[in-house]
């Protein structure tokens, strides 16, 4: 079984895959973020990690317009193309040509509003949505047509299925819940529901790099094949296997970004996978709950996808 067909097998519950499967991801240094500099370092962080899959990197967020002072002035977000998002195709075309053969290729794709967050700032797209959604409304209609057009270029080029990236429904973001059912969650599923029709590996990944969850009952129902969320919600902490029968699908992650596994010793990091995977779900695969600090050591990873390797699955 090579390393597409472990990572396909999760999702057939009729299917074991005959070691506990593992990724994770960080941000590498502004010279690899276009070109062949960019292609090689994936590959390489691939292969010296021996992770499952290859997670592609997003490195174009949509730049700030500060024009975009109140909420009237979103009706002047402009629709991105080609040449806004060609040097990181070029980068997706040329991972997907080296790679595909002996992994799952799978592309970083933030939602619309966390992409409408990079355009102005987190607090003042929340500021705007709270004080007059309707308004923000024409700014997230065109910013879900350039991402579509950005997910549609890398499934033409061969991806095997996106990290999407979602956030706006944290404790306390909103003073009122409709707004991130009329105003966030259905430009997510514009998007999630077109790559779930056309890839066949797809995961769900809620974000709590700016705020915490006090449950996650807004995103129960989004598609993807694999979940991929923080533990921590409220006060309590769950388990991998409470994340995966919440959600109703494989779960992916476990370990704390900036916790042991970024600072820890080899032991240290062996210790901590190996109590995360006997909290672990049959269906499930060893991640940090986010992207790692960018300074973590490559060894530190390698170590947790070894321990996870190491563990067979009965």
């Amino acid at each position: 079984m090579n390393k597409r067909d472990l990572m396909l097998s999760l999702l057939d519950s009729q299917s074991s895959p005959p070691y506990v499967p593992a990724a994770f991801f960080l941000h590498f240094p502004t010279a690899f973020h276009v070109g062949q500099a960019a292609v090689n370092k994936h590959l390489e962080y691939f292969h010296y990690t021996d992770m499952d899959f290859v997670k592609i990197q997003y490195e174009k967020p949509f730049p700030p317009i500060p024009s975009i002072r109140r909420p009237e002035d979103w009706v002047s977000m402009p629709r991105y193309g080609r040449d806004f998002f060609e040097e990181q195709l070029g980068v997706v075309d040329g991972i997907v040509k080296a790679a595909k053969r002996e992994a799952l290729i799978v592309v970083t794709l933030y939602s619309p509003f966390m992409s409408a967050g990079h355009t102005t700032s987190d607090q003042m797209l929340t500021d705007h949505l709270s004080q007059d959604p309707e308004h923000v409304r024409p700014g997230l209609e065109a910013i879900t047509e350039s991402l579509l057009f950005f997910a549609r270029e890398c499934i033409r080029l061969g991806v095997d299925g996106f990290y999407h990236s979602t956030q706006g429904g944290e404790a306390g973001r909103f003073p009122e819940k409709t707004v991130f059912e009329q105003y966030v969650k259905p430009y997510d599923l514009v998007i999630i529901e077109e790559i779930n029709r056309e890839c066949p590996f797809n995961i769900l990944h809620v974000c709590d790099y700016l705020r915490d969850y006090d449950d996650f009952t807004p995103f129960l129902d989004y598609p993807g094949d694999i979940v991929n969320c923080p533990l921590k919600l409220g006060t309590r902490t769950i388990s991998p296997r409470e994340a995966a029968d919440l959600f109703q699908r494989p779960y992916m992650g476990g370990m704390e970004r900036k916790g042991i596994l970024a600072t820890g010793t080899p032991e240290q990091i062996r210790r901590a996978a190996e109590t995360v995977l006997e909290q672990a779900p049959d269906q499930f695969v060893l991640a940090a709950d986010c992207t790692v600090p960018n300074d973590t050591p490559w060894d530190n990873l390698k170590t947790a996808i070894e321990t996870a390797h190491r563990r067979k699955i009965l």
